[in-house]
C-alpha cells in the first residue's frame, strides 16, 4: 500500500490586532520608571523600562531614561495602531513629567492624564524621607 506523503504545514503568522485606543500606565519610583500600555480591556500591549533601553544604575532613574521609555513604547504600540490613550500616573519621582512629555513628542494624543497614586488614610507610618528632600 502506498504511503500518502505528509502535507507540510506552516505555522500562520498571528495578525497583530488593531487597537485605536489604549491606556499607558507609568509607574515611578525613586529607582525606577515603568512605562506600559494595555488595551481598554485590560490585556497587555507593550511594557518598556529604562533598563531595556540601555540604562543601568543610578541612571534608570532619570528623566531622560523616562522620555527615552516612553518613546520606545510609543514605536511599539505604532504596530497595533494606537493613536489616542488615557495615562495613568502612579507614584512619585524623576520620571513622572518626563515620561508623559516623551509619550507626547512620540506622537501620542493623550486624551486624560490620570494621578493613581494610592494615598494612605491613616494605615502604617511612612518610611523615613530621603536625605535630600
Amino acid at each position: 500500500m502506498a504511503k500518502k506523503a505528509a502535507k507540510s504545514t506552516k505555522p500562520k503568522k498571528k495578525a497583530k490586532k488593531s487597537v485605536p485606543k489604549a491606556i499607558v500606565h507609568v509607574n515611578c519610583s525613586y529607582n525606577n520608571t515603568i512605562v506600559g500600555a494595555t488595551d481598554l480591556q485590560g490585556n497587555t500591549l507593550a511594557t518598556v523600562s529604562p533598563g531595556a533601553v540601555g540604562f543601568k544604575g543610578s541612571r534608570k532613574s532619570s528623566a531622560y531614561a523616562a522620555t527615552k521609555a516612553a518613546e520606545v513604547l510609543m514605536e511599539q504600540l505604532k504596530q497595533y495602531g494606537v493613536n489616542e490613550a488615557t495615562v495613568k500616573v502612579r507614584g512619585i519621582g524623576m520620571g513622572r513629567q518626563a515620561a508623559v512629555k516623551g509619550l507626547r513628542a512620540a506622537g501620542l494624543k493623550i486624551r486624560t492624564l490620570m494621578d493613581v497614586t494610592p494615598i494612605p488614610h491613616g494605615g502604617c507610618s511612612p518610611r523615613k524621607k530621603p536625605r535630600g528632600s
